[in-house]
Formats: C-alpha cells, sequence, structure tokens
C-alpha cells in the first residue's frame, strides 16, 4: 500500500511549521521540533483543550502551549499566557478575565526562542 503524506495548504500553518523547525535547528530545543511535528499531522489529530484542563495543569504566571485550539468549557483561575493555534471566543474572554494573557504560537517563539518554561498541553 503507498502511503502518501498529505500537504497542508494553509499558508500560516506551512509558514508556522517552518518557523518552528528553523527556531528548534538554530536554537537547538527540541520543544519546536515536538510542536512542528503535532501540527504537521492531519488537523482531526490536533489538540482541543479547555480551561479546566489548563486550570488543573497550570501554575500561576506559567506559559503553556497548545498545538490546536483552546475551548471554553470551564473555568480558570490563574493567570496563565497561554499560546495555541486558535482560541474560541470564550475560552480568550475567560483567560484575560483571569489576567492571563492568549498569544500565537509564532508570537510565543519571538519572545521566547529558547522554549524555557513552556508546558505543552494535549
Amino acid at each position: 500500500m503507498n502511503k502518501m503524506k498529505s500537504r497542508k495548504t494553509n499558508p500560516r500553518l506551512t509558514g508556522l511549521i517552518s518557523l518552528l523547525k528553523n527556531t528548534s535547528r538554530e536554537n537547538e530545543v527540541n520543544i519546536w521540533g515536538d510542536i512542528a511535528d503535532r501540527l504537521e499531522a492531519p488537523a482531526k489529530n490536533y489538540a482541543e483543550v479547555n480551561l479546566s484542563k489548563i486550570n488543573r495543569y497550570a501554575a500561576n504566571g506559567e506559559t503553556i502551549i497548545v498545538p490546536g485550539k483552546v475551548l471554553g468549557s470551564g473555568m480558570l483561575q490563574t493567570p496563565v499566557k497561554v499560546a495555541a493555534l486558535n482560541f474560541s471566543q470564550s475560552a480568550s474572554e475567560k483567560i484575560r478575565q483571569a489576567d492571563g494573557e492568549c498569544m500565537s504560537i509564532e508570537d510565543l517563539i519571538t519572545t521566547n526562542p529558547k522554549g524555557s518554561r513552556v508546558r505543552i498541553l494535549r
């Protein structure tokens, strides 16, 4: 059976995957390569993380990265920075209400190219 790897057609996603791989190589940091691998998978395998899970696992002031979408189910009680591919409207509102910050993965790479003190949730 011939397995063909599907190609991503979303220009933002292809650019992000390329940026993640380059940043991983340049800074010798595995976290960005791991995120790139997760985003190269089919979209149906992307993470969908609810705020309740972020609230359960994130410490105050921590930076969380979600290689997929953050959903608004649950409450967030600690201020955290959350970087994700996408946010639901209710999730971004609740994160801001908890004095947290929503950011794109691209923004996180720019502000923290070494990926230090970043936790992946999936």
